[in-house]
């Protein structure tokens, strides 16, 4: 019991914050609940941070990127139909999972070469493609299309492994937790899909 307590007090005070709100927002987000908006703002406000300490720069950028996904989907779920308790969920459409392939093979190739070439990242290739998948899915959240879900399991799986490799523990730790939320917002997702 010792042991657990000396590693929690070691670890830092702004990679808490960021778990302990990216674990609200994502279970809120599972559960269609527009509060979890606000709430992945301030978690990914402590990650742009922490990611630039660990130099997962691609990570780093995709925070960035998430505080304007957070904005429009903040927005975009307010925007509900006047017969409607709140935005409907959607499957994928044929041309989007076309764009979403092509959009993370290019991104991953472009980012993972000049993270190689330009920097000292630390796995410039695995986290150009985290990233890149990672891109794909927060659009479609924010766009209710519900196999973000199935992204967010395969990627937040490789995600454990890099922040394991980085001793980012409680981040691994959160993402393997992710990986649970992920799949209850898929299955509820799908069941007010088939019901709507």
């Amino acid at each position: 019991m010792n042991d657990l307590a000396n590693w929690l007090q070691n670890q830092s005070p702004l990679e808490t914050l960021g778990v302990i709100s990216g674990i609200l927002c994502v279970w809120l987000a599972a559960r269609n609940i527009i509060w979890n908006w606000p709430i992945a703002i301030i978690s990914v406000s402590a990650y742009i941070f922490i990611f630039f300490e660990a130099k997962l720069y691609a990570d780093m950028g995709l925070q960035v990127y998430f505080m304007g996904m957070n904005l429009y989907g903040w927005y975009y779920w307010s925007r509900k139909p006047k017969d409607a308790d709140k935005v409907p969920v959607k499957a994928i459409s044929k041309k989007e999972l076309l764009f979403a392939a092509f959009g993370v093979a290019l991104f991953t190739t472009l980012l993972g070469f000049f993270l190689f070439k330009q920097t000292d990242a630390a796995f410039p290739f695995i986290d150009s493609f985290c990233t890149a998948c990672s891109l794909v899915a927060q659009l479609f959240m924010a766009r209710k299309v519900v196999e973000n879900w199935l992204i967010w399991i395969f990627v937040d799986i490789i995600y454990v492994g890099v922040y394991l490799a980085k001793d980012l523990h409680l981040t691994a730790g959160m993402y393997a937790l992710y990986i649970y939320i992920a799949l209850t917002g898929y299955l509820a997702w799908k069941k007010e899909l088939k019901q709507s």
